[in-house]
């Protein structure tokens, strides 16, 4: 017979995710297992640098994906929610909640006049934490904007809203604090757990317009019952801290022990990984996030990834192009770079511009060239994280659109040398379910365990592995020769390769 004090997972947990294009709601209960699921589309609009959305469509389409999926289940079993959102996107609400501007989104790069002066006021601190400085994209600017253009910012009341703390305030029926994955781009100071008043000072920020912020993972209050009537959740139910969304997709890969990465394989590659401590980046390309309870969780997005396989090979029948690309296994390389403003991780390099080493004969060995390539650029990610500090030889998922092409992702596994494990379902809202679940009391990575589902692990090849390793060199000579990659990192990565 179990003890009655052991927490336990019994019940449905619902996970909340706002993306660009939609905002989605998944049931899951104790096992892993999806009981349902519902999207509904969001627009934007996008005028040169500037994307806006529209606050009230982000609640009413996250409300009727809510109510599609508690139709389909039992809603007395539900027990707790929790909500991720975009990075960086941000908005003005009066003292009722009520949105006051755009949502101004996580690319929006309308602030650069703002980011100069945020990282000339906040550089001290910004170094602490280890990201060095800000980008136009980054909230802090854009909230420095706002005050500089919007009438509203100066109203008695104001509040500063990340965009997952208004659908948290919908949800409770009044402002709940924010969480501090979402208030890091806005300049909240992880390692104190305060706002950096002498910073906001400087740059004029008023301090009642700031929210509260607590960890992710805590409890945030419960659902009210108007939010209750617009839903279809029950009242009652607890409201838990979420994260942001790349944060929310690595929980959903269940990449949470000290030294375990989460690899996502979409237009760019996108890491995140799980560290004891954090990790400082002298290039600022890599930063932290703090994680639920002492964890810290860095990551990289590079401009290089999946991109290029629709940049080049958008006509082709990309299953029988990989069975070619195979069976041909030829030793070219390409540099995978997506982006037209150069590379932003593991090195900064704004001219960086793609290129192929080797010769390439015929579409399917042009196409491994670039298969190749990524895992290259993977592996001199992994060796560029080492090189900080951070712990890497945990366990490795991948996700992500490119994770659905087996091929590539053993021969992923095959150049990085280490095995690679694909989850059945990796995905942000999945991974809010997870963090939802830890309300009953149960600790993060076993809440994972029990409901991160593990569909296939893929052992790389010895011999493949020591064949690849002078492919990755002469990769590395490349990006070296261009004056793209300092030749300290070269240098560690080679070190590596030899061991």
């Amino acid at each position: 017979m179990s003890d009655p004090r052991t927490p336990t997972l019994d019940g449905i947990w619902l996970g909340l995710d706002l993306g660009t294009q939609s905002a989605r709601c998944v049931a899951v209960d104790g096992t892993g297992q999806v009981l349902a699921a519902a999207a509904r589309p969001l627009t934007g609009h996008r005028e040169g640098r500037r994307h806006e959305q529209d606050p009230q469509e982000w609640w009413t389409s996250l409300s009727a994906a809510c109510r599609e999926v508690l139709e389909g289940i039992d809603a007395r079993r539900v027990r707790g929610l929790a909500l991720d959102g975009t990075s960086g996107t941000i908005l003005l609400a009066d003292d009722r909640g009520t949105p006051l501007t755009p949502g101004l989104m996580y690319d929006d790069g309308r602030a650069d006049t703002q980011a100069a002066a945020v990282n000339d006021a906040g550089a001290a601190v910004w170094q602490e934490l280890g990201y060095r400085s800000m980008q136009a994209s980054w909230a802090l600017p854009k909230l420095r904007w706002l005050l500089d253009h919007e009438p509203a910012a100066a109203a008695p009341g104001t509040r500063l809203l990340h965009q997952v703390d208004l659908m948290a305030w919908n949800l409770a029926g009044r402002q709940v604090p924010a969480d501090a994955s979402h208030a890091l781009k806005t300049g909240y100071h992880l390692i104190e757990e305060r706002w950096p008043q002498e910073v906001m000072g400087a740059l004029g920020v008023p301090e009642g317009l700031l929210p509260e912020v607590v960890r992710p993972g805590t409890a945030l209050g419960t659902v009210c019952a108007e939010a209750a009537d617009a839903t279809g959740i029950p009242p009652g139910t607890a409201i838990i801290a979420g994260m942001t969304d790349g944060c929310a997709a690595q929980i959903g890969a269940g990449a949470l022990a000290p030294g375990a990465w989460n690899s996502v394989l979409g237009t760019t590659l996108v890491l995140k990984g799980t560290s004891p401590h954090l990790v400082r980046d002298p290039a600022g390309v890599v930063y932290c996030h703090r994680g639920p309870g002492e964890r810290w969780l860095p990551g990289g997005a590079s401009s290089s990834g999946a991109g290029v396989i629709s940049q080049y090979f958008h006509s082709e029948n990309l299953d029988v192009l990989t069975a070619q690309a195979a069976a041909l296994d030829p030793d070219a390389v390409a540099y995978p770079l997506v982006s037209t403003g150069g590379e932003r991780f593991p090195f900064r390099a704004p001219d960086a511009e793609p290129f192929i080493i080797g010769e390439v004969t015929g579409r399917a060995a042009e196409f491994h060239a670039y298969l190749l390539g990524l895992a290259c650029l993977e592996r001199l990610c992994f060796d560029y994280l080492d090189l900080l500090g951070a712990p890497v030889d945990g366990p490795l998922t991948l996700t992500g659109g490119g994770a659905r092409n087996r091929y590539w992702c053993g021969l992923r596994a095959d150049v990085l040398g280490r095995p690679v494990r694909l989850p059945e379902q990796a995905e942000g809202a999945i991974g809010m379910a997870v963090l939802a679940a830890t309300s009953s009391g149960v600790g993060i990575e076993d809440a994972a365990a029990a409901m991160v589902r593990i569909d296939a692990e893929i052992q790389p090849s010895p011999d493949r592995t020591a064949r690849y390793i002078p492919l990755y060199l002469r990769f590395l000579d490349e990006l070296t020769a261009r004056g793209w990659l300092d030749h300290a990192v070269a240098d560690h990565a080679r070190r590596r390769a030899a061991q």
